[in-house]
């Protein structure tokens, strides 16, 4: 059957009542983008802050019909809106009235991210997860770039959609690992066009509306950078720490530093600094290359007293696997690559284990931040 036009969606929510005077969703201006991917459908609504938290019910309704109409295999429907500003208390801390994602069948949640793009972040969170499942643990790994999703690609998945009950939405089990990523619902080449409300509603609805199930360990795989989503995340969201990965050259190193300070700064554990694309053996001759330098990452850590966790080649063959959807650690599991991951795999997990990074939830302290 084929999946509903975006007019056949757009009619169907005029028949869900926003409960403010007789008028409908629609009629209100609340629907504001509607994705349709292969039977997957995705709504965002966004209505009047004050009123959010009263319109989980209307939420519930638009849902529903959607999910109803012929041809839809999952519909998600996002309830967001414009935050107001909030004043800083004295002590710092979250804003009044948000509240945090609670993942209480996830042991520890790992933040994977980088202070820029382009330096192979993704890549090292999807080998990472895999090889900590390969170590035995229960694994998931949470695309959230909501802008430029890598891991349906990365885990040869793209192809995949998830399967719901109209209730929860079961990632994908690859490789051991359970993933989930807003890039199952778009195409690959469709951009996302959102404000940051809107990301930030569909970051947290995905984490709540998945059915995890029982994890030792989630991966967040951020996007690159450190604005709104990283805040978020980090204030949200109970982070048992983070990763940082850098390649060797000094642009790169500067937003390392960055991103490392920014967790500080919201006091989430630091878990250690991976030196990637550290140097890189010509396959012809074996000949050394330190392409972007060697070793920054690891003086880098020694002066922010973080851990270095390893470094990663830079390798046509993780390149190449990664492109074809079967990570290395999959793909070649007996290479020094695959070893190498697996060694920092082993380190992440043992700090985990040990319960040397479990504190307190983190607070964003406004003060601190801003120097006053």
């Amino acid at each position: 059957m084929p999946a509903p036009t975006l007019d056949d969606i757009t009619n169907a929510l005029k028949a869900v009542d926003s409960g403010t005077g007789g008028l409908d969703i629609v009629a209100r201006g609340w629907v504001k983008d509607v994705l349709c991917k292969d039977g997957h459908v995705t709504v965002t609504l966004e209505v009047p802050a004050t009123m959010g938290p009263k319109l989980e019910p209307v939420r519930q309704a638009a849902e529903k019909i959607i999910h109803d109409l012929p041809g839809v295999i999952s519909a998600t429907v996002v309830l967001t809106a414009a935050r107001a500003a909030q004043p800083a208390t004295a002590k710092g801390g979250s804003p009044k009235g948000a509240g945090r994602i609670e993942l209480p069948n996830v042991k520890h949640i790992v933040a994977v991210a980088s202070g820029k793009g382009g330096v192979g972040k993704s890549t090292t969170a999807t080998n990472l997860a895999v090889a900590l499942a390969k170590l035995g643990r229960k694994v998931a790994i949470f695309d959230a770039d909501i802008f430029g999703p890598s891991q349906p690609r990365l885990l040869g998945v793209s192809k995949l959609k998830p399967s719901s009950d109209g209730d929860k939405v079961y990632p994908l089990d690859v490789h051991g690992v359970k993933v989930m990523s807003i890039g199952f619902m778009i195409a690959e080449d469709n951009p996302v066009v959102w404000r940051g409300p809107m990301v930030m509603g569909a970051l947290e609805q995905m984490l709540r509306d998945v059915a995890w199930g029982e994890l030792d360990v989630m991966i967040i795989d951020m996007p690159p950078g450190t604005g709104d989503t990283q805040l978020t995340v980090s204030q949200r969201v109970p982070l048992a720490g983070a990763v940082i990965v850098s390649t060797p050259q000094d642009i790169a190193l500067l937003d390392a530093r960055k991103g490392l300070n920014m967790f500080r700064r919201v006091e989430v554990p630091i878990l250690g600094i991976i030196e990637n694309m550290s140097y890189h053996i010509c396959t012809n001759c074996g000949h050394r290359e330190d392409i972007f330098s060697h070793g920054g990452a690891h003086r880098t850590a020694d002066e922010l007293d973080a851990e270095f966790l390893g470094e990663i080649p830079l390798d046509l063959q993780i390149r190449m696997t990664s492109d074809s959807g079967t990570p290395i650690v999959v793909a070649q599991p007996d290479s020094p690559h695959s070893k190498a991951y697996m060694a920092i795999a082993e380190k992440i997990w043992a700090k985990l284990d040990a319960g040397s990074v479990k504190k307190a939830p983190p607070k964003i302290n406004l003060g601190k931040m801003f120097g006053v």
